[in-house]
């Protein structure tokens, strides 16, 4: 009796976090794609923060000069932070306007925005402030995307975030679908539900309003879930323009991506431990969804550790009412939590449109579990300092 009430009480969290993904895959239909004005209102700041990017930093602002967007009503600025390499050089070549920064304590891609942004507001000749990463191509629409949403009346919008090269491994075909499932399933449920769809640090955009409202003071190795979260408390949301896309490049060695998995993980946790029990106890406070789902969106671990455990629970409670005859009840919120993660992986399989292949790749998903369950359990401290992580054909730096 003592193991069946261990399995059913076990299973309560597991049951809890796929429930949220399965209703998320549930609602997560496609938005209504508001009209943009015509002709475009936004003056946009295009902020590219960089550190050690030379290789890649000029074909990224070549593909931003190239957007479907009024030459005069946008210039691409790229902080060149720290960097020892010519990437200032690079960028300005390309036809960025380049701000370089040095400062040896304060390093990170937080401090590399809070310049950009304080120049921006200081100078007082942009409307809006959007965030693309140094190794990224973003689709035409980008600014006109978020232009409709910023001349509606919102404070911040997030595009779409991809996965520039998919095809380079199984590992990064797996990312690509775990991006869609975080970035494209739950940002188009919670944008359905009127909630803040959250910033993924990469295609943001914010109004200069907001800027000054909210100053961006968050410098931790996750800052964009860390601004996120202010904007939320601060009553505001970040809606979801989905209908834009920018592309990211991803690692594709075991190393490199050990790396950075430990950096992003790490952060989380910390936001996790700093931030959930306010924005708990503010989510009943102000009977606020949109503060209770910022805090859901925290406690609801990465997809594999949500995977390993649900199949861990469910193998062990079907096997414990098989050998031993125990009601069938004790299985059945393992059996629950499977549907719903099924639902939920199903769904995001569906919208990365990696076609039959995707099938195959999802073979590796078990190595990749207990790849990420080890290098959980022997994770440092998060990283405040910014690392830059090695490309494809890079050795990572130490």
């Amino acid at each position: 009796m003592l193991a069946a009430i261990a399995l059913v009480t076990l299973a309560v969290p597991v049951v809890a976090w796929t429930g949220y993904l399965g209703l998320l895959a549930l609602l997560s239909r496609a938005n209504p794609i508001p009209t943009p004005p015509s002709p475009p209102r936004t003056q946009f700041d295009v902020v590219v923060p960089a550190h050690d990017e030379e290789a890649g930093v000029a074909e990224t602002v070549r593909n931003l000069l190239a957007t479907d967007y009024p030459g005069d009503l946008r210039r691409v600025v790229v902080v060149a932070d720290n960097c020892t390499d010519a990437t200032a050089a690079r960028a300005r070549e390309a036809g960025a306007v380049v701000l370089e920064r040095h400062d040896a304590e304060r390093r990170g891609k937080g401090y590399a925005l809070d310049f950009a942004f304080e120049r921006t507001l200081s100078a007082g000749t942009a409307d809006a402030v959007v965030v693309v990463d140094a190794d990224t191509k973003v689709t035409p629409n980008l600014l006109r995307a978020f232009d409709a949403r910023l001349s509606a009346g919102a404070d911040a919008a997030q595009a779409e975030y991809g996965v520039a090269n998919r095809m380079a491994s199984w590992r990064t075909r797996l990312m690509h679908i775990a991006f869609t499932l975080f970035h494209d399933v739950r940002s188009r449920a919670r944008e359905r539900l009127g909630v803040s769809c959250g910033l993924r640090g990469n295609g943001m955009a914010f109004s200069v309003k907001l800027l000054r409202d909210i100053p961006h003071d968050a410098y931790s190795v996750v800052e964009d879930v860390e601004y996120g979260i202010r904007i939320g408390l601060a009553g505001r949301r970040v809606q979801y323009a989905g209908e834009a896309q920018v592309f990211g490049e991803m690692v594709a060695s075991e190393k490199a991506s050990r790396s950075q998995r430990r950096r992003w993980e790490g952060g989380r946790r910390a936001l996790v431990r700093q931030h959930v029990p306010r924005l708990l106890g503010e989510s009943l406070r102000r009977r606020s969804l949109l503060l209770l789902d910022l805090a859901a969106d925290l406690l609801v671990p990465p997809l594999t550790y949500v995977a390993f455990a649900t199949a861990l629970g469910t193998v062990a409670a079907v096997s414990w009412v098989l050998a031993t005859g125990a009601p069938r009840w004790i299985a059945a919120p393992w059996l629950a939590a499977t549907f719903f993660l099924l639902l939920y992986i199903v769904r995001g399989v569906w919208l990365a449109r990696v076609g039959p292949r995707a099938v195959l790749d999802l073979l590796w998903a078990p190595v990749y579990m207990v790849w990420k369950v080890v290098l959980a359990l022997r994770s440092p401290s998060p990283q405040r300092e910014w690392v830059r992580t090695a490309r494809a054909g890079e050795k990572p730096r130490a």
